[in-house]
């Protein structure tokens, strides 16, 4: 591997781990607030509309000149997110820019893989890339309960600069700043990525032209048999992970009696469950056979059900990692196959876009859903029975279709994966 792409890993490990850290902080910062509990799970909603709305424009921009300079540019949209907590602007608000940062950010890292490396290393460097990401959320949950803690945040208050107020009085203020720093890293980093001489010149810049060919992408992914299928589970993977994310705050405090900083800490124990079966599914799962890891989808639904009986944190914990264990064994190879069907049928730039597009609608939909039943006063036992059924139910459906659409066509020639005879292409 090159040093630029050490220095773009680097980049997208500090940048994701800000993310996931000021999430804890603004979830502190609404609490502060007294804020209604739906607003938690909406914070969720406020980062990713942007990956909703901007999807068929975002692709364009990160095509528009060097993606470092891109990296560069929306990093600094994330500080400014982040700093107008600081400055008393709704968490809510605030929030949305840093995911309007992010929104633009994700392309761009993807992108400048191909133009940086050969083909023979993308499917490693994209490896390192995910695994880099699955930490930076992991140790970014970690650092948020840890900063919003009150042994932390009472050393961060009791640090003064002589003659200068910062103006810095609230856990949560001084756990923000810690975390701009962390975006500041991050900047550095992306000002040392190197331009790859690729022509920057974007084939449209006409945002009707760009909505109509996005527009046509979704549509070929969902109408193929074997993509709607690796489609519908990725992105129902997506919404259920991040509703869970809060679910699992709301259930510490219930069944554990854990404060936010000690619920963020089981946050971490499932993405490090998730990392463990994304490895499992590494080494154990060909792309030939990756549909027959769906009924892990269906375990996974009915094990968080089971959540509501545990009331002892070692038994939590292992649940917690087994939750994350079948999530990871799952989404890995149907996200892989994923990525291959729509590179054979739109070209990976476009899948990866309409991918980004189909799970932040989950997520939006999922997480808006589980704050309309806390804003209503659903028990959380009752939310995650909910919760529970409906993931176990859906991914049934999804194995259903999947094996009505095998009767219409071999799922080897589907996945692209059988010998051609004379006259195969």
């Amino acid at each position: 591997m090159t040093r630029g792409f050490y220095t773009i890993m680097a980049a997208q490990f500090f940048s994701s781990l800000a993310d996931n850290a000021l999430l804890v902080a603004a979830i502190a910062l609404l609490r502060q607030m007294s804020e209604a509990a739906w607003m938690t799970p909406a914070l969720k909603q406020s980062f990713v509309v942007s990956y909703v709305v901007l999807a068929p424009l975002v692709g364009a921009f990160a095509d528009s000149m060097p993606k470092g300079r891109v990296m560069l540019i929306t990093n600094g949209i994330k500080i400014v997110g982040c700093a107008l907590m600081l400055f008393a602007v709704h968490p809510l608000l605030a929030y949305a820019v840093v995911g309007l940062g992010a929104a633009a950010y994700s392309p761009a890292k993807y992108g400048i893989l191909t133009e940086l490396l050969p083909p023979q290393q993308l499917v490693v460097a994209n490896g390192w890339i995910e695994g880099t990401t699955v930490g930076s959320i992991i140790l970014g949950v970690l650092l948020g309960g840890a900063l919003v803690s009150p042994r932390v945040s009472t050393a961060l208050l009791g640090f003064d600069l002589p003659g200068f107020d910062t103006g810095i009085d609230t856990p949560p203020e001084a756990a923000i700043a810690i975390i701009a720093v962390f975006y500041a890293i991050a900047a550095i980093f992306n000002w040392h990525i190197p331009d790859t001489g690729v022509d920057h010149r974007t084939p449209s810049r006409n945002p009707i032209a760009l909505i109509r060919e996005f527009s046509h992408c979704v549509y070929l992914l969902w109408r193929d048999k074997l993509g709607q299928i690796t489609l519908a589970t990725t992105t129902l993977f997506w919404g259920a992970g991040a509703t869970l994310q809060f679910i699992v705050i709301d259930w510490a405090a219930r069944n554990l009696g854990f404060n936010l900083s000690q619920a963020s800490y089981l946050q971490g124990v499932v993405a490090l469950g998730i990392a463990f079966g994304a490895v499992a599914a590494a080494r154990f799962v060909t792309l030939r056979d990756s549909v027959r890891v769906l009924p892990m989808g269906v375990a996974m639904g009915a094990l968080v059900m089971v959540m509501v009986f545990v009331t002892q944190l070692p038994i939590a914990i292992v649940l917690m990692i087994a939750v994350g264990a079948l999530a990871g064994f799952f989404v890995v190879p149907m996200n892989a196959l994923l990525q291959h069907r729509g590179h054979v049928l739109m070209g990976a730039g476009h899948s990866i876009a309409v991918q980004n597009f189909n799970e932040n609608i989950g997520i939006l939909v999922m997480v808006g859903l589980y704050a309309l039943m806390v804003r209503s006063g659903i028990s959380v036992h009752i939310a995650i029975g909910m919760f529970g059924l409906f993931v176990s139910s859906t991914m049934l459906l999804v194995m259903l279709r999947f094996r009505l659409n095998q009767r219409h066509s071999d799922s080897l020639h589907l996945i692209g994966m059988e010998k051609h005879g004379p006259g195969g292409h």
